[in-house]
């Protein structure tokens, strides 16, 4: 982590990742971007539908293979990178047969390094195989749960832990404490999520938010009694309801929010804390 002199009062607590530490190109790759509208929030008759959003930093999207479909084609890792749209680093793969792709970097990844996508994939950070080919202990990111490329545990430092197969499925243990079946033919890299060290992250300043693109959020006991359910009072005043409530009343405090019917509950053997 890179911390800074206390030069001014929102320097004296700011703490960021060292990226000069890891990244190894500012630039990236410009084939594989492309520049996404931001909406601020607003739908398609200009109305604010998700709030706190707008302004922030203009940014380039990266095409991510989360998939890595070419198999048996090794590849070298060309480039660790910064990616504003994601928390964790993602690599440049530069493949036998002559094409890039950009793929999520595992925490030991380096420049250098070669890596595959097989079935039976040797044991090796960052290499991609079938996780009934994993063995039990190991930790795996970048897992699919259908032939559509990965979905589980690609935000910064996040893995699974494998912990039994059988019968066609495989359990995982996510970050989250949830233990949950996968099909055992599903592809998933091993390792970890490069950037473990993104929830030390200490912004220090609002200009910090604002430049990631959010806005200020206003306290509903800052508001009055026509904006929301905690609003008004002379001075400070109790909730006043006795469950914890959104802006438009719905109930957010001990309500389940899961669906009963949810096709994906019989595959949940333990629920997350």
């Amino acid at each position: 982590m890179k911390k800074y002199s206390p030069t001014t009062p929102s320097r004296r607590q700011m703490t960021i990742p060292d990226y000069s530490a890891v990244l190894t190109v500012s630039k990236p790759f410009k084939k594989l971007i492309k520049r996404i509208k931001t909406h601020s929030g607003r739908n398609n008759s200009g109305r604010i539908t998700v709030r706190h959003q707008g302004g922030g930093n203009l940014k380039l999207y990266r095409m991510i293979d989360l998939r890595q479909a070419k198999l048996n084609i090794p590849a070298k890792i060309e480039t660790i990178e910064y990616d504003p749209y994601r928390s964790g680093f993602i690599a440049l793969a530069l493949y036998r047969d002559g094409e890039r792709r950009y793929i999520l970097a595992s925490k030991e990844m380096k420049v250098g390094d070669e890596i595959i996508t097989s079935e039976n994939a040797p044991l090796k950070d960052g290499n991609r195989l079938a996780v009934k080919n994993v063995p039990v202990g190991y930790s795996v990111y970048n897992i699919e749960l259908n032939k559509s490329g990965g979905r589980i545990a690609r935000a910064a430092g996040s893995y699974a832990q494998v912990l039994a197969h059988d019968g066609g499925w495989t359990q995982l243990k996510l970050s989250s404490g949830e233990v949950r079946k996968v099909l055992w033919d599903n592809f998933a890299s091993l390792g970890q999520v490069s950037n473990p060290d993104h929830g030390l992250t200490n912004i220090g300043k609002a200009g910090g938010s604002r430049a990631r693109g959010i806005r200020p959020t206003v306290r509903g006991t800052a508001m009055n009694p026509c904006d929301h359910p905690y609003g008004g009072g002379e001075g400070r005043q109790p909730r006043g309801t006795r469950r914890p409530k959104t802006k438009w009343g719905k109930i957010t405090g001990g309500r389940k929010t899961r669906k009963k019917k949810k096709w994906s509950n019989k595959l949940i053997i333990k629920r997350r804390k």
